[in-house]
This record gives C-alpha cells, sequence and structure tokens, in this order.
C-alpha cells in the first residue's frame, strides 16, 4: 500500500493510507491523540507499580514511545508487548518527526524501538522491555500473553478494518486481561462499547481528543465473592 506522509496539527508527523482514506493518527494532532487516549487516559489511569501493555497495531511506534519517556521518567517498570501485521519500511520511519518535537533521548529511543528485534522480548531501557511480534490477531490466539494491565486498541477504524473489531477479537483481549485491567480506545462507536461490555469489560465513554467528542474505556472487574 502506498504511504503518504502528512503532518498533523500539533506539528508531528503521521502515515495517510489513499487506498483506505484512511490516517495512521488523528489530523488534529498525532501526538497530541496518543498522549490523551492512551497515555493519560490508559497507562497513568492503571495503578500497577510494574504494568505489562498491549498494543494492538504498532504503527509508527508513537505509542511505544510515549509509553517508555514516561516509564523512564516515573521509574516505573513497563512489559510492552505489540502486534503488527505490516510493519513499515525503514524509509518511511526516518520521515517521522517525533524525536525532533519532544527531544534528543525520545529520537533515541524511537530509533532503539524500531531497529530492535521482532518477536522478541529486548530491554530498550532501564525502566522498559519491548516484545513487538510480527504477527496478524485475526489467527494469533495470543496463547504466551496472560494478565495484560492495559490494553491499547489502536487499529484502523471499525469502518475501514472492520474485521479487528469484531466480538471473537474483544473476547480474545478480555480473556487474556488481568482483574482490573484496562481497555482504551479512540473509538466511541455504540456497536463497539457494546461488543466489550458483552465480553465482561465495564465501559464507560469518556471526552474524546481534540477533533472527537467521545472515546472509550472499559476495565475488567472482579466480581465479589
Amino acid at each position: 500500500m502506498k504511504l503518504q506522509v502528512i503532518t498533523t496539527s500539533d506539528g508531528s508527523k503521521t502515515l495517510y493510507l489513499p487506498e483506505m482514506d484512511e490516517q495512521y493518527h488523528s489530523v488534529n494532532g498525532a501526538i497530541t491523540e496518543s498522549n490523551y487516549v492512551y497515555i493519560d487516559k490508559g497507562y497513568l489511569f492503571h495503578e500497577s507499580k510494574s504494568p505489562t501493555v498491549f498494543e494492538i497495531g504498532f504503527g509508527t511506534g508513537l505509542n511505544v514511545l510515549l509509553t517508555a519517556i514516561l516509564a523512564n521518567q516515573m521509574k516505573r517498570e513497563t512489559m510492552f508487548v505489540t502486534i503488527e501485521k505490516y510493519p513499515l519500511h525503514r524509509s518511511v520511519i526516518e520521515q517521522l518527526n517525533y524525536g525532533e518535537i519532544i527531544s534528543e533521548e525520545a529520537q533515541d529511543l524511537l530509533t532503539k524501538i524500531h531497529s530492535c528485534e521482532w518477536n522478541t522480548t529486548i530491554q530498550i531501557s532501564e525502566y522498559f522491555k519491548l516484545k513487538k511480534l510480527k504477527s496478524d490477531l485475526l489467527v494469533n490466539e495470543l496463547t504466551e500473553l496472560k494478565n495484560i494491565d492495559i490494553i491499547y486498541f489502536d487499529a484502523f477504524g471499525p469502518d475501514k478494518q472492520p474485521e479487528m473489531w469484531q466480538p471473537e477479537i474483544f473476547q480474545k483481549i478480555y480473556s487474556i486481561t488481568a482483574p482490573n485491567g484496562v481497555f482504551v480506545t479512540y473509538s466511541a462507536k455504540g456497536v463497539v462499547r457494546r461488543q466489550l461490555t458483552a465480553c465482561g469489560f465495564e465501559m464507560k465513554r469518556l471526552p474524546g481528543p481534540p477533533g472527537k467528542i467521545q472515546m472509550l474505556r472499559g476495565i475488567k472487574k472482579v466480581s465479589a465473592i
């Protein structure tokens, strides 16, 4: 698929897929959206001192980068697993400007994140471990994963990639989520909320990032005995 690098409202770059008429991030700010949806409403919301994060849709690596930066700042040991069927070519990655906008340290982290081996757990920094799975979520049963504290669901939109937003996918994710685990996504569609509720997540609509009215967050509640 052909990719176009575009600049979003906060100056950070994202990718546009003409064939799908879809962006990897919001045109209202790639970094802004990722910080709001996944960091503020997900990573910082969960109280674990050493969380395990699972991301659906590695993409440009932005969510990984922002999480790694914060893990280092907070001295919060974090294990991050991300899955991607179609990794980006290096020539595309080199056009991203997250390091230029954030910091030199961020650029160093981003380089490590993209250059590290796939399907292997890598110690990116003192407080951050990363495992990138080059795999298709539709067929991967995720048997190697368990007790996930935080889910970043960042697939392309339900109208563009409907197969990723099906009940069986959500049930598979629910089964590996730890008690009190948190699920966050930029989507606020009613059908998505209902499907996640049917799996067992307690869903809540939250105010969305710039350009979006709402987003979704769910919690895997433990039944009282």
